[in-house]
């Protein structure tokens, strides 16, 4: 052990004295383990937020039905393109056909203007729902109450109103039970969503929804429709998904030999295609990194047989006083592993001042993950060990007499 803290003390020294010499050695490594460090953060970070606006939207154990399916290839495109849009009555053959389904909501939404007094909102998201709606956590009131299934049914002019919504059109004022304007046409206000907050950068509480029926009777009674399906529970998803496509199919009269002319997926199949982008940074980042390695590796090679070269004379002495080819081999390891190392913590220090800057000047977050740091640390150590072993081994070969001869 004191050998080890006299080999480190003496490369910290080294590191010290020169100072500029140090630091482009090690601006490898720098470079390697700030890009860890920083994209690690921030992708761990991107993670947890997207995961979380995900579940949230679509829900854990619910699935969607749409016109259009998610994952589509070129050659799939010309088709699906003309795909028809969801019906109302394709919700409630869905809700029929299977005991495994607990819910069916239909949704639709379009942009307009929503005016109260001399406020006005122009190209607001107005959703329309159908009554099954109340099953699904997508909203909570925060003040007030939702849409009741029997003002749905009769499609009643009242309006749930998100949270930026009434206080941009209200301000301090109360909103229930006041009349706005949606399209030109009047709603009475019966409750205010709770705040959602942002996904990278665009608010999800800018937002009106009505009664379905009431929608239609504003944008028409054809809307472009998207189905949220409940399961009974969570063990029945994958049978419930396979039930409703039945139904769909059964409902839009397509044959056994027919591809599905809609799409349906889960809050699996969005998470799942997000980490499959996210692996191709990863790719980048792994040649990034190792190209960085290898630099730095090489640098520090060269440092070090310098290093041996000019303290020949030393290495001579301390072979002459009785010191074995071990105790010189793990002399020059330490000190290319510590210079190393000393790399490596710069750039953990810079990864982590970046991913806090980033996440600081724009809506991405960062997450602090240990294990990078674990890994950068391993990672640097490594390769001082590594590249550090030729110019310890050559150390260790230095004759004492040729050694001691040398000015």
């Amino acid at each position: 052990m004191n050998q080890f803290l006299e080999a480190a003390g003496i490369a910290l020294s080294a590191i010290w004295t020169n100072k500029l010499r140090s630091f482009l050695t090690v601006l490898g490594n720098i470079v390697a383990v700030t890009s860890i460090i920083a994209v690690v953060s921030l992708i761990q970070g991107m993670n947890v937020y997207v995961t979380e606006a995900i579940v949230t939207d679509v829900g854990a154990d619910n699935f969607t039905i749409q016109r259009m399916p998610v994952v589509r290839t070129s050659e799939d495109e010309e088709r699906v393109r003309n795909n028809p849009r969801l019906t109302f009555d394709e919700a409630q053959a869905v809700r029929r056909f299977s005991d495994r389904i607990a819910a069916v909501a239909a949704q639709t939404q379009a942009s307009t203007r929503v005016t109260y007094r001399n406020q006005s909102l122009d190209r607001l998201q107005v959703q329309g729902v159908s009554r099954d709606y109340l099953f699904f956590s997508t909203f909570d009131a925060e003040q007030g109450r939702l849409i009741s299934q029997t003002e749905i049914d009769r499609n009643r002019p009242v309006v749930l109103l998100g949270y930026q919504t009434a206080d941009r059109l209200f301000g301090p004022e109360d909103p229930l039970d006041k009349s706005i304007k949606v399209a030109g046409r009047h709603f009475r206000v019966v409750g205010v969503s709770k705040k959602k907050g942002s996904v990278f950068g665009q608010s999800q509480d800018e937002f009106a929804v009505i009664p379905l029926g009431a929608f239609q009777k504003i944008f028409g009674s054809r809307p472009n429709m998207q189905f949220l399906v409940k399961p009974r529970t969570p063990e029945v998803v994958k049978a419930a998904m396979d039930d409703a496509t039945v139904a769909m199919r059964v409902q839009r009269r397509l044959g056994p030999r027919d591809p599905d002319n809609f799409g349906m997926y889960t809050s699996d199949t969005l998470l799942n295609l997000y980490h499959t982008a996210t692996t191709g940074i990863f790719a980048v980042l792994v040649g990034v990194v190792a190209l960085s390695l290898v630099v730095g590796g090489i640098v520090i090679m060269n440092i070090m047989l310098m290093v041996v070269t000019e303290r020949t004379r030393e290495i001579g002495l301390r072979k002459a006083l009785g010191a074995r080819r071990r105790d010189i081999i793990w002399q020059i390891l330490t000190e290319s592993v510590t210079l190393s190392v000393f790399g490596g913590i710069v750039g953990i220090i810079l990864g982590f001042g970046l991913a806090v800057l980033i996440s600081r000047l724009s809506p991405l977050p960062a997450a602090v993950q240990w294990w990078a740091v674990t890994l950068g640390l391993g990672i640097t150590a490594t390769v001082g060990l590594f590249f550090g072993l030729y110019p310890a081994m050559r150390a260790a070969r230095l004759d004492p007499i040729e050694a001691l001869r040398r000015e």
